[in-house]
């Protein structure tokens, strides 16, 4: 297993203005667990077999690690945190100095192999609850009325639909949500998901 640093990670951490200290400790646990490391949605990221495992997170008020496929953890700990109500998948581990990270390191450890074991099993993600998803009336008109659209709306992954529904159902204003739909048919005709361009 390679135990290498990645020169893009250095210089992120580098630049960091905040949690400096806790992002090294974490680091250095996290290549200790045989993971490679590389610089992802511009944060430090950490794979087992090309496959994602978990990534650093900086916010004002911790550090976090999040797990991509957190909720298939046992978390016998109960320290796993679901990051929104629209979360379905990630769970953070939140840190606020570095202590917290050297207490918790061997239940870190034991947290990150039983992730790198959830990723190799080849297990799906299968979320159940999203199998109805309450398409918003502007959206369910546009369907109707437009068989391409409705082709290329079920054609998208279950994610992608989630999340244009999401941003549909969000304004209060039914020309709000109308304009939202049209503004998206167009990608969506052309098959790509809600912020891909």
């Amino acid at each position: 297993m390679e135990n290498k640093m990645n020169p893009k990670v250095d210089a992120y951490i580098g630049r960091a203005t905040m949690w400096l200290e806790e992002m090294e400790k974490l680091r250095e646990i996290l290549l200790d667990c045989g993971l490679t490391e590389e610089l992802k949605w511009g944060k430090p990221c950490y794979a087992s077999e090309g496959r994602n495992i978990v990534i650093i997170q900086g916010f004002k008020a911790y550090l976090a690690l999040l797990f991509f496929k957190g909720y298939m953890l046992q978390d016998p700990q109960g320290i796993l945190v679901k990051t929104g109500e629209n979360t379905k998948v990630g769970r953070q581990i939140r840190f606020n100095d570095t202590k917290d990270i050297v207490e918790l390191e061997p239940i870190l450890k034991a947290y990150i192999a039983e992730a790198i074991e959830v990723e190799q099993s080849g297990v799906k993600v299968d979320i159940i609850q999203d199998t109805e998803l309450e398409i918003p009336e502007e959206l369910q008109h546009q369907l109707d009325e437009n068989p391409a659209l409705k082709a290329a709306f079920e054609a998208l992954t279950p994610g992608r639909q989630r999340a244009y529904v999401l941003y549909f159902s969000a304004p209060k204003q039914s020309k709000t949500r109308v304009s939202r739909v049209e503004k998206c048919m167009q990608q969506i005709l052309d098959g790509k998901g809600l912020n891909e361009r």
